[in-house]
């Protein structure tokens, strides 16, 4: 493999996003590789913002009704931008609340336990925010968490294999909650085949899509996924705390949230003040409280760049990137104690890279140290995300060199290898 500056500087010249990373506003001196937790800010989403302000300022109340974006449709404006994104149809998707907040949402109104059926099938794997608010739902429900709630092992610690998650599609079994890509490994699950062997077997299926939506298209429409949440800080880069999206697929649409909220009216019968709850037609219904016009602005001015770029575009470079790491890694790397713990398998990989090694948070504290920014995750991984609209392939070059300079002088053994408050 050439492992050269000048291959790493060639593989820009020839990449047709490269000219969207002078759009973020990278720190000084500094290589991101954190964007599967929290993505760059960008001109357009400050614009954005901008914009969403000086609206405030001049139409005062009268901005709900006025300006380039009202916010009164601003959360279906959003969305309309986002259902290309995951492959879902005008009206199954809005941008509401917070990931854990919409999946407390969709869980309370897909979750239905009767007769038999009165599990939730989720897997050892997940993200404890999602693990959280299962086994609150199964409490409302009267139901205890450690009997009904089912978490598919892993059989090495890194990868949930789909023929485990499907064996444990019984009778019992209610809901299937998953994620699309695994947090820690980056694996990507066969969410197709997933959602067709539930649905075989008469059970619903949702998505947690946080770690995949502005780095993996998808088509949750044609592949008759129930629901699915998300959140857009991370790949999508709307901001810490950036408002949340949901998918409700079409079918399900004469549903009636188990939640309700003012905002999940129909916007022609909200103001008629009526104590009857009139739903709004598709996935709307699902929103609560009045929107977070100021946190979702953001993701108005990054979607433009998706728009533009395409999905697919971006998935390609993605991949690309993760590859050339990986390969980079494994001619430059002699540590024995590390292992590449994601899927090498493109198809089957996330966004990210993960590097297993037992001082992983002292090498984390290091390579910052050094201007690159990872992403630590207990008790022994390292994330490196380059993101594809804002990482450049010279960028995975200096961080592999910076990490055989770091493990070469031992510069991980002048810090703790314990994680930091926020890793």
């Amino acid at each position: 493999m050439d492992t050269s500056l000048k291959r790493a500087e060639q593989l820009d010249r020839t990449d047709p996003l490269a000219p969207y990373k002078k759009e973020f506003y990278v720190p000084e001196n500094t290589i991101y590789m954190d964007g599967n937790s929290l993505g760059l800010l960008s001109v357009r989403a400050e614009r954005a913002v901008a914009e969403a302000m000086e609206s405030w300022k001049s139409h005062a109340i009268d901005g709900w009704l006025k300006g380039d974006h009202p916010w009164f449709h601003f959360s279906e404006t959003v969305a309309e931008r986002t259902a290309p994104l995951i492959g879902a149809e005008s009206g199954e998707v809005i941008v509401a609340s917070s990931t854990t907040v919409n999946l407390h949402q969709l869980v309370a109104t897909f979750f239905r336990p009767q007769g038999k059926r009165t599990k939730i099938l989720a897997d050892a794997l997940n993200f404890p925010s999602d693990i959280y608010a299962l086994q609150s739902q199964l409490e409302l429900n009267g139901l205890a968490p450690e009997e009904h709630l089912l978490r598919v092992k892993s059989r090495d610690g890194r990868f949930i294999h789909e023929e485990d998650i499907i064996a444990e599609m019984n009778e019992e079994v209610a809901l299937v909650v998953l994620p699309s890509v695994l947090y820690r490994s980056g694996q990507l699950l066969d969410i197709p085949r997933l959602t067709a062997a539930a649905h075989e077997r008469n059970i619903l299926i949702g998505i947690d899509a946080c770690h995949s939506i502005g780095a993996v298209p998808h088509h949750f429409h044609d592949d008759e996924v129930d629901f699915a949440v998300w959140c857009n800080y991370k790949y999508l880069n709307s901001g810490p705390g950036g408002t949340a999206g949901l998918f409700v697929h079409e079918k399900h649409h004469d549903r009636r949230p188990a939640l309700t909220g003012w905002f999940g009216s129909d916007k022609e019968k909200q103001f008629d003040m009526e104590h009857t709850f009139t739903p709004a037609p598709g996935a709307g219904a699902y929103q609560l409280g009045t929107p977070h016009i100021l946190s979702t602005a953001p993701l108005l001015g990054s979607l433009e760049m998706f728009h533009e770029a395409g999905i697919d575009a971006v998935r390609k470079k993605s991949l690309a990137l993760t590859r050339y790491m990986m390969d980079l890694f494994e001619t430059e790397i002699e540590d024995e104690s590390f292992a590449i713990g994601n899927p090498r398998i493109d198809e089957r990989r996330g966004g990210h890279v993960c590097l297993e090694h037992p001082e992983a948070a002292s090498i984390c504290k290091a390579l910052k140290a050094n201007g690159i920014v990872p992403d630590f995750r207990a008790p022994d991984v390292i994330r490196l995300a380059p993101a594809a609209l804002y990482t450049s392939f010279v960028d995975v070059w200096q961080t592999i060199r910076t990490l055989k300079k770091i493990m070469r002088n031992s510069e991980q053994r002048s810090f703790a290898n314990v994680r930091d408050p926020i890793a």
